[in-house]
């Protein structure tokens, strides 16, 4: 490594990244909540100490809505967008996406820690709190690597943006939203919880719902009505073997090495009114998983084939179709071509901090990756610290390790990809990749 970045790297203050992580966990910025343009604001004011040129607007969410990609569980009655930008205008451009919108904490009691405050365990190495991992804490490790290059008086011949965004949880509106405003770059990371391994794909999914009929019956005489829960085992049992199907040799180069890669989860059923009456109907709903490269719209209608096919063979539903909805969080695959610059750019960030190589792999999980790649048209990769599997769940935490990992990484890649003044080139912008774009 060069001079200054080791100075950089081994001048990062991870004392004041837990503060700001502390700070931005304790806000519960939950979905369409006013705590979730508390924490944007929260983001904004840290921005403009630092001394980024913060662009902070209000979004129009109506007006949001007539975009072809948007899509949004809840309603937002408010939105904040924020981007800060620090360097030269005239070169590379690098972009660093976080999401400040968390899940809803759960049953408390099943946490051992406050999900409302990042708790560092020093028994454990972790840190723990809602968001510490999903994402927050990736967002502080984007902030304190331009933070410290900043301060250590460092300049770019390039420029590098923080994108601090609402609504990923639920369809990811908040991102599209600041591409919509006209923020695009050369390249991009997001830093949601890749394990910290390179993520140049993400899996698609989008969100269903199914209504399966069935006939009202007093319970004490339930067969002379018809039980929508059975119906619903029948068409459950199909969509499990098409997911199995779906998932059987896969050979993408970035998922090949998952069992399932595009799994079916159905989270959740409704039925019935009352214990002792036969419902009218069943509804559920679930997310579908896409495969990168994949025909969105033909997608849909093989889902909705296997639905059908199950209720052309049954007697009730053949005349009583299932109705099958796409709502919800709507999350196209997105990927960029393997010999991506980009790419080798964070393997040899990576390298370099851990002096390990670098796994490359696709994430299964929706993200704002496409819409960065698919409209933003920004070549983007996501790498971050953590596991997804702990996301969502009771005493979420990030490894202390890897918050370091990751902060000493981005501040190599925002280094080498915008350039330093008087040492060094910076990186070649990446070419289009229409090629590689669903």
């Amino acid at each position: 490594m060069k001079t200054t970045e080791q100075h950089v790297l081994e001048n990062i203050n991870f004392d004041q990244l837990l503060t700001m992580l502390d700070e931005l966990v304790a806000v519960k910025s939950l979905d369409g909540t006013p705590e979730e343009v508390e924490v944007q604001k929260l983001v904004s004011k840290k921005l403009n100490e630092i001394g980024f040129d913060v662009d902070e607007w209000s979004v129009d969410m109506e007006e949001l809505k007539s975009h072809p990609k948007f899509s949004a569980e809840v309603e937002r009655p408010e939105a904040i967008g924020v981007v800060g930008s620090w360097g030269n205008e005239d070169g590379p451009v690098l972009l660093l996406n976080g999401h400040t919108d968390v899940v809803p904490a759960g049953e408390l009691e099943r946490w051992n820690f406050d999900p409302w405050r990042a708790t560092y365990d020093a028994a454990s190495d972790r840190v723990y709190g809602r968001g510490a991992l999903d994402m927050k804490g990736g967002l502080c490790c984007a902030i304190m690597a331009v933070k410290t290059i900043k301060d250590l008086g460092i300049k770019l011949k390039g420029k590098v943006l923080i994108e601090s965004v609402f609504g990923e949880e639920d369809g990811g509106s908040g991102t599209l939203a600041a591409v919509v405003r006209g923020h695009k770059a050369d390249g991009a990371v997001i830093m949601e919880p890749t394990e910290l391994m390179i993520a140049p794909a993400q899996a698609g999914c989008f969100n269903f719902k199914i209504t399966i009929p069935g006939r009202a019956a007093h319970g004490a005489m339930r067969f002379e009505g018809v039980d929508p829960l059975e119906k619903f085992i029948l068409v459950y049992q199909a969509i499990l073997t098409y997911e199995k199907t779906r998932n059987i040799g896969v050979t993408h180069p970035f998922f090949k090495d998952y069992d399932a890669p595009y799994p079916i989860c159905c989270g959740v059923i409704h039925a019935g009114n009352w214990a002792s009456t036969v419902a009218e109907s069943l509804t559920f709903e679930g997310r579908y998983g896409i495969e990168p490269g994949e025909d969105l719209e033909e997608a849909r209608r093989s889902f909705e084939d296997v639905v059908q096919n199950v209720a052309q063979a049954d007697e009730w539903l053949k005349d009583n179709p299932p109705v099958v909805e796409w709502w919800g969080g709507q999350f196209d695959p997105a990927e960029i071509d393997e010999g991506s610059p980009l790419i080798q750019l964070a393997k040899d960030a990576y390298t370099d901090v851990t002096m390990q190589s670098p796994i490359v792999r696709g994430m299964t999980y929706g993200a704002d990756m496409r819409l960065l790649v698919n409209e933003g048209e920004t070549p983007t990769i996501m790498f971050g610290p953590g596991d997804v599997r702990i996301a969502h769940r009771p005493d979420e935490f990030v490894p202390m390790d890897d918050l370091k990992t990751c902060t000493r990484a981005l501040a190599l890649m925002i280094l080498r990809f915008c350039g330093v003044e008087e040492e060094g080139e910076p990186i070649a912008p990446e070419p289009d990749q229409e090629s590689s774009l669903d």
